[in-house]
């Protein structure tokens, strides 16, 4: 998020308009997102501290290249791809083993760790602007080179756990035909070992991914993974012209850089209540509408955000816009496992934050775009701000829907007047509402052994 801080130097040092300097932060967040499968899969196939260990490197690599960039396309390739390479295979091993860890306040639990990003804003914010004034942008990407290499440490201290789900897994798979006897007495006494065990050939692997990635059929996750399109599309612009809009209404660069403080630390705030909020029994039942509301809220914020013209007016902006951020992006996870359940919570988050690559890549230069178009930020404010509202709203009629057609099945199972029973024996019977007549009576008396108890 503190890229968006080295915007106007980018800008200003090599002299490019408002679309080609975007794409810096669009590749980099097109980068993180497109490349979190892969995280994923390093972290289910080999371990989460191999994956995070090696993405802080990645990340820091591409961060002290940068420092040395001569052109855009320099940094498109370092601070882009490399930086956000690094960060994707750090992402998702990361949130997904907070599910694993916690399942009743699953939402706090998310809440806290995931307010990480928000002190990170808050604290490098400032730090970034001085860096910057004190030894110029090139020193700064240095110094956050280093920086960011504790992502290493962080990995080193990750300590995985094998859920009940995952024990499950390896006796059904030992049960398939295709298997030969041979590997299904190795893979019995080694069950407990690495996932790669299962690689060990063709058909094991294609049977494991695609257990792996089933949820990819059902019509709730195609329904959220297109509401994350939109989403995904109006919440990246933000964080990218936020410092350069306010500068142009007359903030200086320390307000401006206050205000992504302002944003972080607010980003906390609604990570850590509304994930509080979400677990209690009143409001568990209703995460799904709370995400709609967090979402549809943040889409208000960003048609308001042009007529905001001064420092003053922007503060409760940030305010506002933070703390809907950090409650919509603690309940990602929950919304995710909601639907696809925990046992495919890492796989299915791969996916989620794969699709915010496509608008992460393209909303940036678009908003560029449209500022260098029309010589203002109303046009792009307020795409992101339609896209944002059109998101939360397609979830929620998504979501009533669903509803709807449950409430009509249960109808129509109460009012039908017989209902059909599976015996262990393997015989059926119907329990008959009002009286019998004399075929009823001769039905029920074909097998009496079935019914003696009856």
């Amino acid at each position: 998020r503190c890229i968006s801080i080295f915007f106007v130097e980018f800008q200003t040092y090599f002299g490019q308009d408002y679309a080609r300097t975007a794409w810096i932060h669009s590749i980099a967040d097109c980068a993180t997102m497109l490349c979190a499968p892969l995280g994923s899969l390093i972290s289910n196939h080999v371990s989460c501290q191999v994956g995070i260990m090696l993405g802080g490197l990645l990340a820091s690599t591409g961060l002290i290249l940068s420092s040395f960039a001569t052109s855009l396309e320099h940094l498109y390739l370092s601070l882009g791809v490399l930086t956000g390479l690094g960060f994707a295979l750090c992402y998702s091993p990361a949130i997904a083993m907070v599910g694993k860890y916690f399942n009743r306040r699953k939402a706090l639990a998310y809440g806290i760790a995931m307010s990480g990003s928000g002190i990170g804003t808050f604290i490098l914010a400032p730090v970034v602007q001085l860096l910057i004034e004190q030894f110029s942008w090139r020193g700064a990407l240095l110094i956050l080179g280093g920086f960011v290499l504790n992502l290493c440490v962080c990995g080193a201290l990750m300590r995985p756990i094998a859920l009940k789900e995952d024990r499950k897994t390896a006796p059904k798979f030992l049960e398939q035909d295709y298997v030969p006897d041979a590997q299904k007495q190795d893979l019995k006494q080694m069950s407990s070992c690495s996932p790669l065990i299962k690689a060990w050939s063709r058909e094991c692997l294609c049977y494991c991914s695609w257990k792996e990635y089933d949820f990819l059929l059902m019509p709730g996750f195609m329904v959220l993974a297109v509401s994350v399109l939109f989403m995904a599309y109006g919440c990246s612009p933000l964080f990218v012209y936020l410092v350069p809009y306010a500068l142009t209404v007359g903030v200086s660069h320390h307000q401006a850089a206050f205000l992504m403080s302002i944003l972080g630390v607010i980003d906390i705030v609604g990570n850590i209540t509304f994930g509080w909020l979400t677990d209690r029994r009143c409001l568990k039942k209703y995460r799904h509408f709370c995400y709609l509301f967090a979402v549809g809220m943040d889409g208000l914020c960003c048609l308001f955000l042009p007529v905001l013209q001064s420092f003053h007016l922007l503060v409760p902006f940030s305010f506002t816009f933070g703390y809907f951020d950090g409650a919509y992006v603690t309940l990602i996870p929950v919304v995710t496992a909601d639907v696809v359940g925990t046992s495919s919570l890492s796989s299915a988050l791969g996916v989620v934050y794969f699709l915010h690559a496509i608008p992460y890549l393209v909303s940036p230069p678009v908003a560029g775009w449209l500022v260098d178009t029309t010589g203002s930020y109303t046009a792009s404010f307020l795409l992101c701000g339609f896209s944002m509202i059109f998101s939360s709203t397609l979830l929620c009629v998504a979501r009533v829907a669903k509803k709807i057609k449950k409430a009509r099945l249960q109808s129509l199972t109460n009012d039908a007047s017989t209902k059909q029973h599976i015996w262990t024996n393997g015989a059926i019977a119907y329990s008959v509402t009002g009286e019998l007549d004399q075929k009823d009576v001769e039905f029920l008396a074909v097998d009496t052994n079935s019914y003696s108890n009856r």
